[in-house]
């Protein structure tokens, strides 16, 4: 459909307290082919019709008792807030103090009456013209608001993707399975929003934490997968893993890779100060990497391993009870407690091939 047709068919109220006004517009508007044409003579009526129809013009008196032209104006700026408000002031006022008025309302051309017919028609089409154009671009604005955010969308859920799998390759390193990543990230996610951070900074650390182990790719297999205990010198090589994982995630301007860095970094440190690599303590450690070093240890504890059988979760909250102060932030454990049904949840729901073992 051409734009001729397009302004042919456009919806139009005539707003004139005077019917003869009403009918001479409804006839000049029939003979140009116009169809979709409504008209009132009580301005009261503008909203519930404006309720109904989706007016693409709207020819309006301006002297009128009851609502005055004005009064309709200030209405349907609030209808089309944020939009094109397609309105033609017909007034027998012609005042410059009337005009201004009504184009400050947002007016966008006035006649004056008695009025040209062929100068009417001609301004009625013009406003039409660029209403209807204003919708095309309207629309493929949001046409084209919606193709961005679908390929941002999906450029996020790859991102996602890779940093899964990235942090499964270190997992299947260290005979982990891939489900110890999924539900540490989101017991952490949990915790972060226990301890009162905001749903976004707790997305991050739910995107962050499945790098906490990255740099376990650099780490010999001898150490890596030894079943014995590690003498010192491979435990000081096992403990390099941090900062090499820090390593692999520096140099991002994201705030996601930095997160996820500064998780790597930390989330070894304990609250006294006795935890690798740089013996950090209490709040020198950041939030996230305090969060992830709870969730870690919670689920390395209740998951079977083929050097350990899992711990029941009473005895893993035993554990992290007798820690808080010590290995753990003390306002950080008692949450994980206070949280357990979700936390089972997400740990039934993420289960290794193994039974999980919770409290009875």
């Amino acid at each position: 459909m051409d734009l001729k047709q397009h302004i042919l068919q456009a919806a139009i109220l005539i707003v004139d307290d005077e019917p003869a006004n009403v009918k001479l517009l409804e006839k000049i508007l029939q003979r140009q082919g116009y169809r979709n044409i409504q008209s009132t003579c009580d301005s009261r009526e503008v909203s519930s019709l404006c309720d109904t129809t989706r007016f693409d013009a709207f020819l309006l008196d301006i002297r009128m008792p009851h609502l005055s032209g004005f009064d309709v104006m200030e209405q349907l700026q609030q209808r089309f807030k944020d939009d094109y408000l397609p309105v033609l002031v017909l007034s027998a006022q012609p005042d410059m103090e009337t005009r201004l008025k009504a184009l400050s309302l947002g007016a966008k051309d006035f006649l004056t009456k008695p009025f040209d017919q062929l100068e009417a028609v001609t301004r009625i089409h013009n406003l039409l013209e660029v209403r209807l154009m204003h919708n095309q671009i309207r629309d493929q604005n949001r046409l084209l608001e919606q193709q961005v955010k679908t390929r941002t969308d999906e450029l996020y859920r790859t991102r996602q993707e890779v940093i899964r799998r990235l942090g499964l390759a270190a997992e299947y390193r260290d005979n982990e399975t891939g489900n110890h990543i999924i539900r540490m990230s989101k017991y952490a996610q949990l915790l972060a929003l226990a301890y009162g951070l905001n749903e976004q900074d707790a997305e991050i650390i739910l995107n962050a934490a499945p790098m906490h182990d990255i740099g376990k790719i650099g780490i010999p297999d001898r150490i890596l997968l030894k079943t014995g205990k590690l003498d010192a010198e491979e435990w000081r090589i096992m403990q390099t893993h941090v900062q090499m994982g820090a390593n692999i995630l520096s140099g991002s301007p994201t705030e996601l890779m930095r997160a996820a860095r500064t998780i790597a970094q930390h989330h070894h440190e304990k609250w006294d100060g006795t935890g690798y690599p740089n013996g950090l303590r209490e709040e020198d450690i950041s939030i996230a990497g305090r969060i992830c070093a709870l969730a870690d240890v919670f689920d390395a504890l209740t998951s079977q391993r083929p050097y350990k059988p899992a711990w029941t979760v009473e005895d893993t909250l035993t554990y992290i009870a007798s820690e808080s102060g010590k290995h753990f932030d003390p306002k950080l454990a008692p949450l994980l407690k206070k949280n357990l049904p979700e936390i089972l949840a997400i740990k039934s729901e993420y289960a290794d091939a193994e039974v999980v073992r919770t409290l009875n």
